[in-house]
């Protein structure tokens, strides 16, 4: 070996570039992970949307604690609504036009309640119209299952005005008079009709883990073929 890369300063540099490219490629080999894991669960996802709806009982029985293991699934639910505890959820874009998601809660025979998303309505209707207010009486409701959408920042919880940023069904529970379902149900509607229905949710979003992977793969590239031009350079410049 040259004399100039037996320098403590050459093995602090080859050290250096050694464990730059072997983090570069672990993460690029957790990003390739990740993507293999999105398109599992875009699978699994589109697998409940498209099976055979069963009775929200059925469901919660099979899975017991574990009602994260329900979202997308397919659902009917049997109960009466509570209009009066219905909130709006705010900033929701349909056709580029904003509005509303109405909430309305489902009274179930046991006692507890489920929150559904009844669709949409515009903006200008900052109250539910009576067009798009909730059947009286028993209802069989079908659709799809969600999980809540709890966070630390605040919005969850209904202002005076009964709008939030999302369903936070532990953050809507506090006043009403059921218990609540740890999840919500995404109501199928009709078209042409008031709250405007929901449409299915795409499930073939890989995400950006592919990219994000072939991202440092090249930096890792980049920075060992960059080190051995500079090493070359300075072998050839001693």
């Amino acid at each position: 070996m040259p004399s100039v890369l037996g320098k403590l300063r050459w093995w602090i540099a080859h050290l250096l570039v050694v464990c730059l490219a072997v983090a570069f490629g672990t993460l690029g080999f957790w990003q390739l992970g990740r993507w293999q894991e999105r398109k599992l669960e875009n699978l699994v996802f589109t697998a409940r949307l498209t099976a055979e709806p069963e009775t929200l009982e059925q469901l919660l029985a099979a899975v017991g604690s574990d009602t994260a293991s329900l979202e997308f699934s397919r659902a009917t639910v049997r109960g009466v609504f509570e209009p009066a505890s219905e909130v709006l959820v705010r900033s929701q874009v349909n056709e580029g036009v904003a509005g509303f998601h109405v909430i309305t809660p489902l009274v179930l025979p046991t006692g507890e309640a489920i929150m559904v998303n009844r669709g949409w309505v515009p903006l200008e209707m900052d109250s539910v119209p009576s067009l798009a207010t909730a059947p009286e009486g028993a209802v069989e409701v079908s659709g799809w299952l969600r999980l809540s959408e709890e966070r630390a920042t605040p919005g969850g919880t209904p202002d005076e005005g009964r709008t939030v940023t999302r369903v936070d069904v532990p953050a809507l529970a506090p006043g009403l008079p059921w218990r609540l379902v740890p999840l919500y149900l995404v109501q199928e509607g009709v078209d042409g009709t008031l709250p405007v229905p929901i449409p299915e949710p795409a499930l073939d979003d890989e995400g950006p883990h592919l990219a994000y992977a072939i991202q440092w793969f090249a930096f890792a590239a980049i920075g060992v073929v960059g080190y051995v031009f500079l090493l070359r350079r300075a072998i050839k410049g001693r």
